[in-house]
């Protein structure tokens, strides 16, 4: 029992750490916003010789490089609640989905999200779970 406490605990911690590094790599399609950005406000600047981009390729940027940091944020807002839930021994199925879904987010998540799995499906830490529901 005090084992399982301690691996949920480390998987715990370790969920911390990766929300903040999904959170850091989710900046990355800002690079994206600022092109669509300079794209339709500044459209003579990105002229390369020929005609100018179409504000519509900006604005199109600027949607999608929105949409992938948001996504990338609640990714990691997910990966710190799923870590808080994982400490608590509550909600079992969240931490198990976000367990799978973390296994996309190459390749810290895919470890972790592996060893969460595996520490999950032990039966000692799915009735550790069901305890703490019942109280």
């Amino acid at each position: 029992m005090d084992e399982d406490l301690q691996y949920l605990k480390l998987l715990s911690i370790f969920h911390y750490v990766v929300s903040g590094l999904a959170a850091v790599f989710s900046c990355f399609p800002i690079i994206y916003i600022a092109l669509g950005i300079v794209a339709v406000y500044a459209p003579g600047t990105m002229d390369s010789g020929g005609d100018a981009m179409p504000a519509l390729v900006g604005w199109i940027f600027i949607i999608i490089g929105a949409g992938l940091v948001l996504l990338g944020w609640a990714f990691a807002v997910c990966l710190i609640v799923a870590g808080r839930y994982l400490a608590r021994q509550s909600h079992y199925m969240f931490c198990m989905v976000m367990a799978a879904i973390e296994c996309l987010f190459m390749p810290f998540g895919t470890v972790l999200g592996i060893f969460t799995i595996v520490v999950l499906a032990k039966p000692s830490v799915k009735e550790m779970f069901e305890q703490t529901v019942a109280s």
